[in-house]
């Protein structure tokens, strides 16, 4: 097993060697904290949740969607839908990765899936819908050029998913 760098964006090489399959766009490492189990000691369903929200916006960040900063005019980020599956519990003090990447999108929204990996295994895997507001929330706002632009070079989303 790999030394892992918490909270740092993990090179594909290190992806690979912590067991991922495949490369992803943005790949998080962490440690299981005591407070994040429940009674059964294993971790609650709900840390699976904050864990994908931590990844998700570093990735907004590293895509230049957001910066977050106060002041700055960016669009309101927001989800729409989200599913989650929960695939094998975890425990105190395993070492886990949160991938991140964008598998499709629209005019104002995209579909970001997100994977939870221990081991050598997908522990949780999180799919969601995020919607483009205007900063004033008066209406959806289209994804950014720069975005798109990312959405086909990095992650690889080939074209936009057509409106059903």
């Amino acid at each position: 097993m790999i030394a892992l760098p918490y909270h740092t964006p993990l090179s594909p090489d290190q992806q690979r060697a912590f067991g991922l399959p495949d490369t992803w766009t943005l790949a998080l490492a962490d440690r299981v904290r005591f407070a994040e189990l429940d009674p059964l000691n294993h971790v609650n369903n709900v840390a699976y949740l904050t864990w994908c929200e931590g990844a998700r916006v570093a990735y907004f960040k590293h895509v230049g969607l957001s910066t977050y900063a106060e002041g700055t005019a960016e669009p309101r980020i927001v989800i729409r839908r989200g599913e989650m599956d929960w695939l094998q519990e975890m425990v105190a003090d395993e070492d886990y990765v949160v991938a991140t990447r964008t598998i499709g999108y629209r005019n104002t929204s995209f579909t970001l899936l997100q994977e939870i990996w221990s081991g050598g295994t997908k522990r949780a895997r999180f799919e969601c819908v995020i919607v483009l507001l205007f900063p004033d929330g008066s209406g959806r706002m289209p994804i950014p050029d720069h975005v798109l632009e990312h959405f086909h070079r990095v992650d690889g989303v080939e074209r936009r998913v057509d409106a059903p």
